[in-house]
């Protein structure tokens, strides 16, 4: 179970319909490369040597961001020429507006709504899988993963730290109350049985484009048992992650000996202070990401390589 839900649900994902994704269900498929940037195959020596890090790490703390889930056919934010940032002017929602706006809630989950029967069908790629593997033999110590896309939990790993939360889940912002996203999905059809909009791209949250036209009329519900707002169980941009789970990566960190980071740029604090963290204790930091990251200075290694391509070229030992 991931230790995320794990700090709020005694049952872990598993309670909320996500056992059904685990590693003995995972079919292991082509990548899509569709949100993928360009970049050149695995170097031989770099590949020797991303081996000799892992071989050498007894206690490896690894940190995961949006472009290792790139290869699943889920775009992210950052990447030159297909995140959404260079694809469009569209940028994604603030806490504060989310939490102060019936028409912002309104906007938001009817693109959810419409999003999310192909993003909850995304499946963990080579990447997920290699460091479900290295889990599995004992290299890993400890996943944090800055996506909320429960593609780890797909996999079938089990030492996560969800640092952003996970749309898997919805929370109400008034008693609490955690529900399973699908659940929610039923009562979004309920409560909406005619109406209908076509899409116009994806993000990489699991919502799609709609004009404000098209969500003019969709229906919100709230919490069954509060009358509260309903949100998902993520942080949103202009929030922060809870102390509660700083301090635990923080812990899980004290107690390695190393750190990888796999397809993240770093640009946002809330992974970025752990990397600095592990600098900071003169740890070994290696980075496997396509283009430039906040934390290249000081990586004993910097690897310009698709996550897919590369982590299931390393044997743990």
């Amino acid at each position: 179970m991931s230790i995320y839900c794990a700090l709020k649900v005694p049952e872990g994902c598993r309670a909320l319909g996500l056992q059904h994704y685990r590693s003995h269900s995972v079919a292991k498929a082509a990548p899509n490369l569709a949100f993928v940037p360009a970049s050149p195959p695995p170097d031989a020596v770099e590949v020797e040597a991303l081996q000799r890090f892992v071989s050498h790490s007894q206690r490896l703390l690894v940190m995961t961001g949006a472009g290792i889930s790139t290869e699943s056919g889920i775009p992210d934010y950052r990447s030159e020429g297909v995140g959404l940032y260079a694809r469009t002017d569209r940028r994604p929602i603030q806490h504060a507006e989310f939490v102060r706006s019936a028409s912002a809630r309104q906007r938001y989950w009817a693109r959810n709504f419409v999003g999310w029967p192909q993003f909850s069908s995304h499946q963990p790629n080579a990447a997920h899988l290699a460091l479900r593997n290295w889990e599995k033999l004992g290299k890993l110590h400890w996943l944090v993963t800055q996506n909320v896309d429960a593609l780890h939990i797909k996999a079938g790993s089990q030492r996560v730290m969800e640092l952003h939360g996970c749309t898997h889940r919805v929370l109400c912002l008034g008693c609490g109350e955690q529900t399973p996203r699908s659940e929610l999905q039923k009562h979004f059809e309920a409560l909406n049985p005619t109406w209908r909009a076509e899409a116009h791209g994806i993000a990489p949250d699991g919502d799609v484009f709609l004009t404000e036209e098209q969500v003019h009329n969709f229906r919100v519900p709230a919490c069954s048992k509060c009358g509260g707002i309903l949100k998902p169980d993520v942080t949103f941009f202009g929030d922060t992650v809870s102390r509660e789970k700083v301090d635990f990566v923080h812990k899980r960190l004290a107690e390695s000996d190393s750190m990888l980071v796999a397809g993240s740029s770093l640009q946002v604090y809330s992974g970025y202070r752990f990397a600095l963290a592990a600098h900071e204790k003169k740890l070994p930091i290696v980075i496997i990401n396509i283009g430039p990251t906040r934390s290249d200075h000081f990586a004993s290694m910097k690897l310009n390589s698709r996550c897919g391509e590369l982590l299931p070229l390393i044997v743990p030992r």
